[in-house]
Parts: C-alpha cells; sequence; structure tokens
C-alpha cells in the first residue's frame, strides 16, 4: 500500500489590501519533500499522524512538501501557482497510489482562484484516478465548497475552537482513509449549507453541547465523521459561510437527514453562539470591577489569526491614558521597533515609538518613556503542545503597563507568550491579548474572568461592516431571509 501526504494552509482574508507572497509561507512553514515536523501542528497533523501509521502499520508513505502562512491577504496567482504544482509534480512523480492524505486549511484565495483547495484536489484526482482514495483534513474556519467535497472521498475537519484537537482529527482522517482502501467502508458525503455568517466558539454553550453531540453520533447507524464548518467570517467568496458536512459508510440518504438536522441546529444558535463584545473602556471598566486577576480582555478586531496586522495601539493608549497598573498587552507586531530595543539593550530607558504602522486601522503609533525589560532571540509560544515561533521578542514597560513585541506577526494562543519574556502572566491585574478565541485554550486556565473586546482593528464583529460582494446571497446576517438547503 502506498500513500502520498502535503499540506498548504492559507486563511485568506479577501477583504485585505495587500498579498501573500510566496515567501510568507516559507517564512512561516516550509518542509521539504521527504520532512516532517517533530510534533504534529494544526497545519501537519493529518502528515505526521500518516507518517506514524506507516511505521506501525508497515505501508509505504511518500512524504511530499508542506507549506503555510500566517493568516492575511489572499495569495498571490505565481504563489499559489508555484505551491500548488510543487505538491503535485511530486504526486506525480509518487505514482502508482493507493492513497492521498492531505492537510489544508479550506480558506485558501489566490488570484484567479476562490477556491484553491478544490483547484488542487482536482488536479490531484485527475492524477490518482478515481480508485485512489483522497483524505483531506480542514480548519473549521473553512469553505465548504461543493466542488472538494465531489473530488475528495473523505473530509474531517477540527472540532474544536480552540483548535486543540487537529491530532485527533488526523488519526480519525487517516483511519478512514486506511478503511476505505482496505474496502471496509464506502464513505459517502453529505452538505448541508445553512446561509449564514458566525462565530462558533466551542469553549462555551451553546455550542459546546451541538460539539457533544455531533461525537456522540459518529460511529453510530453507519455514521463515519460529523464536521461542523464554521465558515471564515473574512473571505468574501461565493460560498463562504457555515456548513455541516456529514460522512456515512454507503448511506447517502440517511447522511442527509442527518446534515439537515444538525445544520438546522446551528442555523438555531447562530445568535447566540458567541459570548458578549466590550469596547475598549467597558472592557476595562468590567475588568477593573473584578476582585481579582487575571482578568484577560481579547482584542479581537486585531487578531492576526483573521488576518489583521496586530499592530493596533488603541488599547496601550488607554491603559496609559487611565493610568492602569499591572496590565500588559500582546502580541503587538513590529519589527522595526524590535529591532531598536535590541539595540538599545536590556535595562535601557528611552523614548520610544512603535505599533500603529501597517494601517489607518492601526491607530496611531505610541510614543512613551520605556524601559526595554526582556530581549530574547528566536522567542516562541506553546499551543496545544506545539511550538509556534513568533521571531525576536522583547518586554517593556511604560509606567503600569507592559507590552510584548514580535518580529513575526502571529496571535496570541499560550501564556507563555508573556512568561518567555519576563512577564509572570499571573502576577498582572489585566491581560489583553489580540486573538479571537485560540488563546482561551492556555488563557482560561490562569483568568478570573474572559472578556471579549472589540476595538477599532480592521476585524468587525458585525459583519455586515464589510464591504461584501462575491458571496452568494441570501445569507444572514446581511440578509434576514434565507434559503438553508442540502448541497450535496
Amino acid at each position: 500500500m502506498r500513500i502520498f501526504t502535503a499540506a498548504l494552509g492559507l486563511e485568506a482574508n479577501t477583504f485585505l489590501p495587500l498579498p501573500t507572497s510566496y515567501e510568507a509561507f516559507v517564512e512561516k512553514l516550509y518542509l521539504p519533500p521527504g520532512q516532517l515536523q517533530a510534533r504534529p501542528s494544526h497545519q501537519t497533523a493529518a502528515c505526521w499522524v500518516a507518517a506514524d501509521r506507516a511505521k506501525r502499520d508497515g505501508f509505504e508513505l511518500i512524504v511530499g512538501p508542506s507549506y503555510a502562512a500566517q493568516p492575511g491577504g489572499a495569495a498571490t496567482r505565481a504563489a499559489y501557482e508555484r505551491m500548488r504544482d510543487d505538491i503535485l509534480s511530486d504526486l506525480k512523480r509518487a505514482l502508482p497510489l493507493d492513497g492521498v492524505v492531505f492537510n489544508l486549511h479550506g480558506a485558501m484565495v489566490a488570484d484567479g482562484y476562490d477556491d484553491c483547495e478544490g483547484d488542487l484536489l482536482e488536479r490531484a484526482r485527475a492524477l490518482v484516478g478515481e480508485r485512489c482514495v483522497i483524505g483531506v483534513e480542514l480548519d473549521p474556519h473553512c469553505n465548504l465548497t461543493e466542488k472538494r467535497c465531489r473530488l475528495a472521498d473523505v473530509i474531517v475537519l477540527f472540532k474544536e475552537y480552540p483548535h486543540t484537537d487537529f491530532t485527533e482529527r488526523g488519526e480519525e482522517l487517516v483511519e478512514l482513509v486506511l478503511k476505505a482502501i482496505g474496502g471496509a467502508i464506502k464513505p459517502k458525503m453529505s452538505v448541508y449549507d445553512c446561509r449564514l455568517i458566525a462565530s462558533f466558539p466551542t469553549t462555551i454553550q451553546p455550542m459546546r453541547g451541538l460539539v457533544d453531540k455531533v461525537k456522540a453520533m459518529e460511529g453510530k447507524d453507519r455514521v463515519l465523521s460529523i464536521s461542523l464548518g464554521h465558515g471564515f467570517p473574512y473571505g468574501d467568496v461565493p460560498e463562504s459561510g457555515a456548513r455541516v458536512l456529514v460522512v456515512t459508510d454507503d448511506a447517502k440518504a440517511h447522511g442527509d437527514r442527518v446534515a439537515s438536522e444538525i445544520g438546522r441546529e446551528m442555523i438555531a444558535l447562530r445568535e447566540q453562539a458567541a459570548p458578549p463584545f466590550y469596547d475598549v473602556d467597558g472592557a476595562i471598566d468590567a475588568a477593573l470591577a473584578e476582585p481579582r486577576g487575571p482578568v484577560v480582555i481579547a482584542d479581537t478586531a486585531d487578531n492576526a489569526g483573521g488576518g489583521a496586522p496586530s499592530d493596533n495601539t488603541t488599547f496601550v493608549h488607554r491603559l496609559i491614558a487611565r493610568g492602569i497598573e499591572g496590565a500588559a498587552v500582546a502580541p503587538i507586531w513590529d519589527p522595526l521597533a524590535v529591532r531598536f530595543a535590541f539595540e538599545a539593550g536590556e535595562g535601557a530607558r528611552l523614548p520610544f515609538r512603535f505599533g500603529g504602522k501597517t494601517a489607518k486601522a492601526s491607530g496611531p503609533p505610541v510614543d512613551a518613556e520605556v524601559e526595554i525589560l526582556r530581549c530574547v532571540k528566536d522567542a516562541h509560544q506553546t499551543f496545544a503542545g506545539a511550538a509556534g515561533p513568533v521571531g525576536d521578542a522583547v518586554a517593556i514597560r511604560m509606567g503600569g503597563v507592559e507590552a510584548v513585541l514580535i518580529s513575526n506577526r502571529a496571535q496570541a494562543m499560550g501564556i507563555d507568550l508573556f512568561s518567555n519574556v519576563g512577564i509572570d502572566p499571573t502576577h498582572r491585574r489585566i491581560l489583553v491579548v489580540k486573538s479571537n478565541q485560540h488563546f482561551y485554550a492556555a488563557f482560561s486556565k490562569i483568568a478570573s474572568k474572559v472578556l471579549y473586546a472589540e476595538a477599532d482593528g480592521p476585524l468587525p464583529r458585525d459583519y455586515r461592516k464589510l464591504p461584501w460582494k462575491r458571496v452568494l446571497r441570501p445569507i444572514w446576517p446581511l440578509d434576514a431571509e434565507t434559503e438553508p438547503r442540502l448541497v450535496l
């Protein structure tokens, strides 16, 4: 038995003007053919699991290249086509194959390509033939297009948001692919389009209950897998939005019924799924009202995980202006300020400017007298056991407010984002983290309370504020009346 693996990931925010280049992928993650990460990550988990199973089960694994970029604007045409052709060239050399396992994001858009994953799968299917089993692991913030669901044999999405279950879902996918190759199952997919754009964190109700329900349904009545596609709310492509995918063992009619049932449940909770939001000062007031800390405030509108620059300064300005003591903000992306801090050195006190560089939504830069607390080369943070590089990083203090500046754009995920640069997050009154939900897995363990705030970054929580042009209408909340339906 011969199986090929490869990875390609970009969560493309089509509302951002700056494109994502080939160099941006190489900077974040590039693994040449034959090379795997030492530990699984959400960009490569299925590939890693396939390699682990190959060692245990004795089949031949051909490892193709892996690429992933930080969320950002749509990829350039040259970047996507170069990486696609790189993967397909290795795939062609590996023929004949019994199976293919792809680790893809699912919301990748490039100049000229609304559905990069669908395009890649179409070309891959033409090479491997109809008998080869193709399995795909996707992020739930994907566009579950009809094209890719027709081309793949099995698709499995992470169930959790924060995405802490990428390895488990990789194991699920590889197991189903192996069973399909062996003839033990005959996967059939059903897809229900909920016709809505929303956020669905799974750490709170009501989404927590729905995730638990679908997990309990798997393995019964010929249901192999159920995936809840949240959709990526900052991707303006025709098939954007929430969809439900059900994979059954040759029981398409039953899968259609289950997908429709779960889809209607997602629609019913669309207005209650996301937590309440504060404005900046409201969040600070609510944090100060808590008798003990740390209170964690998510600065969701400047989340690099949604493609934002992560250099908005509004929270820093307000914390300083209000004279708050014991507050820390992370991460602020400013490679130039990091370089200046390294040159000044730890312990230096000097007038310093940082943040507010990328666009109007970044706000004005901060000008303050600061102390350089710590400078760390090649810093990192951890998420679900995987280390994520943030580049060179520095911690600075201005009065009672501290900030972590990084040179590689990233969102806040692990509490060691603070501790690795000498800031003990458990001893701060307020922690402001630039993230939408991935921070929750680690920070909720130390927080006395978690609050969500919308500052003036480029990712509004009211999706009606975005200049949608290409998404299929009607769709909620852009339209009051919608037409949910089974699309596959």
